[in-house]
């Protein structure tokens, strides 16, 4: 590793892991995920299915190794930001630009692509300049996908809400538009800056939250779902991108050191 770059250990593995595990589920489910939009009669479609979901299997778990970690980051990086994001959702987008939903279903998917990159630049070797570089697109990118998560908990409140449990107080509604300012605030923070590393690290709480609230009684409650099972495994995703961007945050030791 580069002298200079902050490690980066847990939330890459977290990251990776999660992501292989996305290849699992959609190699056992035959099909792309939601957030990979295609054709229902795209040529190959079937094959290429399978081909996405091997991709991300491979992919994924090389970047949980640190040996094979720049890749491996490498690789998720290109096919999440070419493949998945212009290709795949700008399709979707340009067809339905004036969708808020269009967006913040291609702002999941970059989150992915930015953690992937901060993932390379902190396991490559590349000059620290670059690497702080990308990093910091990767940083940035992700807080303007938590902006964009933000916003469709206020412009589809009516879908928000349901997946809240009601058991929880005060009510459904104000865990619905809290959570929306969470991610909003966390967005600010990491563009600007200011207490960022702290937001990121919040973010990353409260996506791990989502799993035990939301997504695993939603898939008990209806196990054969292709959908519930690709967001359970799309949060553990956010989940890692958010944690790698808190650890990218932390200081590089020599700094600390001479401070």
């Amino acid at each position: 590793m580069t002298v200079g770059k902050t490690p980066i250990a847990i939330g890459w593995r977290v990251f990776g892991l999660s992501v292989a595990a996305m290849g699992v589920v959609n190699l056992a489910l035959g099909d792309f995920d939601p957030g990979q939009p295609v054709p229902d009669n795209f040529p190959a479609r079937t094959a290429l299915a399978y081909a996405a979901a091997l991709f991300l299997l491979v992919a994924g778990a090389a970047t949980a190794w640190r040996r094979t970690a720049s890749w491996g980051a490498a690789a998720l990086a290109a096919y999440y930001t070419l493949i998945v994001v212009i290709l795949m959702n700008g399709a979707v987008v340009l067809a339905n630009d004036a969708v808020y939903g269009a967006y913040s279903t291609s702002a999941e998917m970059l989150a992915i692509a930015a953690a992937g990159l901060i993932v390379y630049a902190a396991n490559a070797s590349i000059d620290a300049t670059l690497a702080a570089r990308l990093t910091r697109i990767g940083q940035l990118t992700f807080g303007v996908c938590a902006l964009l998560f933000g916003g469709a908990h206020f412009f589809y409140l009516n879908l928000t809400v349901p997946f809240i449990p009601k058991w929880l107080p005060p009510s459904r509604e104000f865990w619905a538009y809290a959570t929306g300012v969470a991610h909003i605030a966390g967005g600010i923070a990491i563009l600007t800056g200011v207490q960022a590393r702290l937001a990121a690290i919040l973010l990353t709480i409260m996506y791990a939250s989502f799993t035990p609230l939301v997504h695993i009684p939603t898939l008990l409650a209806d196990p054969t779902s292709h959908f519930n099972w690709t967001e359970n495994v799309l949060n553990l995703a956010l989940v890692g991108a958010a944690w790698v961007v808190a650890d990218s945050l932390a200081r590089p030791r020599h700094q600390a050191a001479r401070e």
